[in-house]
């Protein structure tokens, strides 16, 4: 359970009596449990995640198990930060009882609350509608109640739109309260934890961050502790924050805690990093005009491939994070760039577990093999680069602002429709470049187009779902994607990149221009889910959507 976690989950069982027998399960706990709880339960495969430790020193270890504690932390903040009923929630969904009460109980925990991500967040356990603000905005806020205010008091603005604040109710006012006094305790908590590992790491870069990074929790400054982020050379990697802004379904202006703990794999690494010099290449290759170009970004912007020991908060809820890329702060991209983390144990699980099986269902049956995880990889390797290079920071009739604060709640899956498309399109640049292999070409569209169906699965309410959506009816529009008449699904490669090209131009422009209503208009164009996928996705339904990891390392694992 996340906040809580399965102690939390206990005590609260403990709490209610779960000895008893109540006369009516649904009754007692006062909820009622979708029919189909044990179908969506299934929806999510078990899967054990490991990493090899050896290698690490005796004082990394000792890090690693102090980082625990700061990870566990983390994740109460978040499931106040998805909603601020949770805490109390909990007790009621401890007290179900009956046949269907495991499944509805690890639904919940999956999910972090009682709506299902996959399914535009309708209830599962009770009927209360999903707040579109989660637990950052008071639950009956409205945009025009937000926006008012703002008009009204020009002052707040920089202050209501933070990342790093929650909003709520005084008497008749609005106020914003700094997530370092909303999760003291928290917080307080994971920075105790995080400088016990600092004083245990025998690395100094690791030292420093962690340091860095505590001190930041009760400042809510994370600018300086981003820059040693960037610059962590240990075989630790650790996310440890509010980062991501997906959750915020209101505006998208409120980052998320989480937390990922992982071990590096300094081959595959090095492997890659090949693909940092070209940054400039890839920004300059970008199919816009060159004033919308970000020609003098940082691009130090280092790659690693890491094994992952354990993850809580945002992203455990849900979908689980196979890749990522991070900060997401525009001045340290500025200056530095970004860095891009592959979590190579957890893409395997999904290639093996979700993609080979879905590829089989939804390619035709002679263009299978096509598929390969080198191509997995590297589409997700170059989807994380791509969220590093175009427009970040701009301006709009002279005022400075950034693309997230103009495109409000649809800036998520537009930045993760660019993510994709770039992701492909650079591919093509780099195969024509002489950087890659041509033979990446000969199993990259097919690997992506059974890709499309991994995503879109994840539902058109969650950014990367929509994201998807986008770029798959814009793509069947221009041919480069085609459907058979058996209902398959199959690449036009001599299309795909002319059409990626298109698409790139088209989401590259809506941010450069920070232009809120075409990004509207797209959406209502092109976000629509076809019939024929709707079909092809409801004969998946044998296939897990995606893993629920588990995290030996983890002794006190959720």
């Amino acid at each position: 359970m996340r906040y809580s976690g399965l102690a939390v989950l206990m005590l609260t069982m403990i709490m209610t009596g779960c000895g008893a027998t109540p006369d009516a399960p649904e009754k007692a706990a006062g909820l009622t449990v979708r029919e189909d709880i044990v179908e969506l339960r299934a929806q999510f495969v078990p899967q054990t995640l490991t990493a090899e430790t050896l290698h690490l020193s005796d004082g990394d270890c000792e890090a690693l198990l102090h980082l625990v504690d700061a990870a566990n932390a983390i994740d109460e903040i978040f499931t106040v930060q998805a909603w601020a009923g949770n805490p109390e929630f909990a007790s009621r969904v401890g007290a179900l009882d009956g046949p269907n009460a495991a499944a509805a109980r690890d639904y919940y925990r999956i999910m972090n609350g009682p709506w299902d991500r996959l399914d535009h967040h309708t209830p599962f356990l009770g009927n209360q509608p999903h707040p579109p603000g989660a637990g950052y905005y008071p639950e009956d806020l409205t945009e025009a109640e937000f926006t008012a205010w703002i008009e009204a008091h020009p002052e707040d603005r920089e202050v209501f739109t933070s990342l790093h604040t929650l909003i709520r109710r005084d008497g008749d006012a609005l106020v914003a309260i700094p997530y370092s006094e909303a999760f003291a305790a928290s917080l307080e908590r994971a920075a105790k934890a995080m400088r016990a590992a600092a004083a245990a790491t025998d690395n100094e870069s690791l030292r420093n961050f962690l340091n860095l990074r505590a001190d930041a929790f009760f400042t809510d400054d994370y600018y300086e502790s981003d820059m040693a982020w960037m610059d962590l050379d240990s075989t630790i990697e650790v996310v440890i924050g509010p980062y991501e802004t997906y959750e915020d379904s209101l505006f998208g202006y409120k980052a998320a805690f989480e937390c990922f703990l992982c071990v590096a794999q300094p081959e595959d690494s090095k492997r890659l990093e090949i693909f940092k010099s070209e940054l400039p290449f890839l920004e300059k290759n970008l199919p816009i005009p060159d004033e919308h170009k970000n020609l003098d970004r940082g691009s130090e912007s280092p790659i690693r491939v890491v094994d992952e020991l354990l993850a809580t908060g945002d992203t455990r809820s849900g979908v689980q994070t196979i890749a990522f890329n991070l900060p997401n702060d525009e001045r340290v991209r500025e200056a530095k760039g970004s860095k891009k983390v592959l979590l190579k144990n957890v893409m395997q699980a999904k290639y093996e577990g979700i993609l080979t099986p879905i590829a089989h269902a939804v390619l035709p049956a002679d263009e299978v093999d096509r598929i390969s995880f080198e191509a997995f990889f590297q589409f997700t390797l170059h989807h994380e680069l791509s969220h590093g290079i175009g427009p970040g920071q701009i301006t709009i009739d002279g005022r400075d602002t950034e693309v997230r604060l103009e495109l409000k709640e649809l800036y998520s899956a537009f930045e993760e429709a660019k993510a994709d498309v770039l992701g492909v399109y650079d591919i093509y640049g780099l195969v024509a470049k002489g950087v890659m292999g041509p033979e990446i070409l000969e199993s990259l569209p097919w690997t992506y187009t059974a890709g499309i169906f991994r995503t879109t699965r994840f539902g058109v309410a969650e950014a990367h779902g929509l994201g998807m959506v986008l770029q798959t009816n814009f793509l069947l529009e221009k041919g480069a994607v085609e459907i058979t008449p058996e209902g398959k699904f199959r690449p036009v490669p001599a299309l795909f990149e002319g059409a990626f090209r298109d698409l790139a131009h088209e989401l590259l422009m809506i941010q450069a221009e920070g232009d809120y209503e075409a990004a509207v208009a797209f959406r209502e164009k092109y976000g629509t889910v076809n019939p024929t996928m709707v079909a092809a996705i409801d004969a998946l339904a044998t296939i897990p959507v995606d893993i629920d990891p588990s995290f030996p390392f983890a002794k006190k694992d959720k």
